[in-house]
């Protein structure tokens, strides 16, 4: 066997017993904390310019992430090929802008729905990457979870459907899933033994020199002292759970399981989103969306427990 087919087949190695059932556990939680800043997301940028919001954001987490590593002793040494981090800082940096540009333009149940598409884009991207084969069973369970999202995405609309009307925010964000499928396969095949928080750290520090590019003369306008307080809270909710935690529970769940099943809890965030707006104020989304994101859930029970 050759040394490349060996590397692929060890990338094709999935966890099992107590370890498969504490990585679905980390990418339920990772579902939750990403649904909580749509929704967030969504009131921050009507306050503050969202590439500012993200430089921010990405500050922030740098911050925490060095801080929390220097409390518990991880070297954060140069590391070997950073080209790796440079490709995963500009993959999660052109998704992080999209999904706060494009809730300038549509609602965040909308967005939450775009994101549902994920699973079965990071599964093609997983095939071409790592050669990472979709079981038929599953491949029948995510195209059934994605027309629940494509129905979302319509907003129940059978019409806009037909007519295929789909909103600018929309297209804006789905350019970002694209990144961020191909980004979590990467995950897994970059991955050189780190410790998970250095490897978040660098990441992170990728990111937020991505973004800082187009951000900088906007952050310069901002007045940080002047903003609402609910932009500040938007931002270290971004930064600690949305960011750091989940980068974390990500990481963890895609060395051990598929890179299909690992988004595969997206299919619950337009149904958490859809709660969330919904106690905080903004609406319940109508039945017909709603049944949508029901389709969209079942679809990850069906999946989720699928044989790898």
């Amino acid at each position: 066997m050759t040394e490349q087919a060996t590397e692929r087949s060890r990338h094709n190695i999935h966890a099992k017993g107590g370890e498969k059932l504490k990585a679905h556990l980390a990418v339920l939680l990772f579902s939750l904390l990403v649904s909580g800043s749509f929704s967030l997301g969504g009131i921050a940028t009507q306050m503050v310019d969202p590439l500012a919001l993200q430089a921010l954001r990405y500050a922030v987490t740098v911050v925490f992430i060095a801080a929390l590593c220097a409390k518990l002793g991880v070297s954060l040494s140069w590391p070997k090929e950073p080209w790796r981090f440079a490709v995963l800082g500009l993959l999660m940096a052109v998704y992080m802008t999209t999904m706060f540009v494009a809730l300038q333009f549509t609602k965040p149940v909308a967005t939450g729905a775009v994101f549902t598409l994920m699973p079965l884009l990071s599964a093609v991207f997983a095939w071409f990457l790592m050669h990472q084969h979709t079981k038929p069973a599953v491949l029948v369970s995510l195209l059934i979870a994605a027309t629940g999202a494509v129905w979302v995405i319509f907003r129940g609309d059978l019409g806009a459907l037909l007519a295929f009307d789909v909103g600018r925010g929309e297209m804006i964000y789905f350019v970002g899933v694209l990144c961020h499928a191909a980004y979590v396969p990467l995950l897994r095949l970059f991955n050189r033994k780190e410790a998970p928080l250095a490897f978040v750290f660098w990441a992170a520090v990728a990111t937020f020199a991505f973004i800082l590019v187009p951000a900088a003369p906007r952050l310069a306008e901002v007045e940080l002292f002047s903003l609402p307080p609910m932009v500040w809270i938007a931002v270290i909710y971004l930064s600690v759970f949305a960011t750091a935690v989940t980068f974390f529970l990500l990481q963890y769940a895609s060395v051990r399981l598929p890179a299909s099943k690992v988004l595969a809890y997206g299919y619950l965030t337009p149904t958490f989103i859809i709660v969330i707006e919904g106690l905080i104020g903004h609406g319940w989304a109508s039945g017909a969306v709603f049944l949508g994101a029901l389709v969209t859930a079942c679809g990850l029970l069906v999946l989720a427990w699928l044989p790898d």
